[in-house]
């Protein structure tokens, strides 16, 4: 066991527990700047680190009411069979680093944007209060599909913006119905599968360092539920501003890492 793993483990599961944030977009570049993890090592174990991560601490924000399975299940819809085709075609052809780092920069960019929506003061409105919410309407609905299928190709092939990036569309398509407090379990949620099913692709190709992961685990996974059990107490507004700053902090690495 590396205490520093497990440390790093320990710092981004709390993020993610307390924000949604951070399994991809924070543990990626540590993996690669710190631990020397090699690109598809990295992204292959951090596939598994976000989706078992956030699962420790989804049920228990399913049992708090706190998830819009609505909005849920139409990111699943888009996002699933997204990630599905693009396991299947980095079978035949891998996607060059330039290709990888344009994507990056473009994720970091929408992160930063949203990271400043939401520090700047507004009016707070009011969340629906049923774990399930009102269906969606059919536009509400397919737009909703669609960020899913986009997030299913970003997340597949980069491990980073089932966190960061679900918030962003949560946030623009859904911040009318979400607090911050059920925007973050309803974006930790819809990860989970999503994370799993590119993580069974990159087994597949042998890329993830289980040692490397079972030290990261030991320390996020009790973190992430002291995350969450903060969160839970947290006053909204400060909560928003939590998940604002987590998002400037992510573009800004996002960034660097690619330049």
């Amino acid at each position: 066991m590396d205490p520093l793993r497990v440390l790093a483990g320990a710092l981004t599961g709390f993020v993610v527990g307390m924000t949604g944030v951070g399994g991809g977009a924070l543990m990626t570049p540590l993996l690669l700047l710190v631990f020397g993890a090699a690109p598809l090592t990295a992204v292959g174990t951090d596939l598994w680190f976000a989706a078992l991560t956030k699962a420790s601490v989804s049920w228990r924000q399913h049992r708090a009411g706190l998830i819009d399975w609505s909005i849920v299940r139409a990111l699943w819809a888009g996002s699933l069979p997204a990630s599905l085709l693009t396991v299947w075609g980095m079978a035949g052809t891998a996607p060059t680093a330039a290709a990888l780092d344009r994507i990056r920069v473009a994720v970091a960019v929408a992160i930063v944007l949203t990271a400043v929506s939401l520090l700047w003061p507004r009016r707070q409105t009011p969340a629906t209060v049923s774990g399930e919410g009102a269906p969606l309407s059919w536009p509400r609905n397919l737009a909703t599909m669609g960020a899913g299928a986009v997030l299913g190709v970003i997340v597949t092939l980069t491990s980073v913006g089932a966190g960061a990036l679900g918030a962003v569309a949560l946030s623009r398509l859904h911040g009318t119905r979400l607090g911050p407090l059920r925007l973050v379990a309803t974006d930790i949620a819809y990860a989970i599968p999503l994370a799993l099913c590119a993580g069974v692709g990159h087994l597949a190709f042998s890329t993830v360092d289980m040692s490397l992961l079972r030290d990261l685990l030991l320390g996020s996974i009790p973190a992430a539920l002291l995350g969450a059990a903060v969160a839970a107490h947290v006053p909204q507004a400060l909560l928003r501003r939590a998940l604002g700053l987590t998002l400037l902090v992510v573009g800004a690495i996002l960034v660097s890492s690619a330049w």
